[in-house]
């Protein structure tokens, strides 16, 4: 079974201001696609979202997907704090997300900064904070998740039509 954290990056949230919205659905959803999933754990963007990254990935999570911080104001620093500990980018994870958000009709979804990568064996992918944006997001990342996992933790390509390996 794939272990998965869901990540809630809100100053908001974190702060008591207003309840996390978007958490609990992209916890539902990874639970959904097979995931054994803890969280949403909640947190403010910044500092905080490379602490709760660099933890789950010492915790051995197969995957972290974040939701919130993507956007373009001055405190959504969530792809910054992720770039900090990725070692490889997969950029078609997070293009893809962006283009199903702007082809179900939310033109801003080409705005999310959000990124996907690996950190060791960890997936880590950032959705936007918005309840659509996760619903578009884990759509995308649901049809590879168990693939992408299965290939960071060095399983191989297998051959169209057999059950051979490349």
């Amino acid at each position: 079974m794939i272990r998965a954290l869901a990540l809630t990056v809100s100053n908001r949230a974190a702060a008591g201001v207003y309840p996390d919205r978007s958490g609990p659905i992209l916890a539902e959803l990874l639970r959904e696609a097979g995931c054994e999933v803890d969280g949403p754990v909640v947190v403010a963007d910044g500092e905080p979202v490379e602490r709760a990254l660099r933890e789950a990935i010492a915790a051995g999570y197969d995957v972290v997907v974040s939701t919130g911080g993507t956007g373009l104001t001055p405190q959504d620093l969530t792809p910054e704090m992720t770039r900090r500990v990725l070692d490889r980018e997969v950029p078609g994870i997070a293009e893809a997300a962006r283009a199903a958000g702007t082809a179900a009709g939310v033109p801003a979804a080409m705005l999310s900064r959000g990124l996907a990568g690996l950190a060791g064996a960890t997936l880590i992918v950032n959705l936007p904070g918005s309840s659509g944006g996760v619903r578009d997001g884990m759509a995308v990342l649901r049809s590879v998740l168990a693939h992408a996992v299965e290939q960071a933790h060095g399983g191989d390509h297998p051959r169209p039509g057999t059950d051979v390996p490349d």
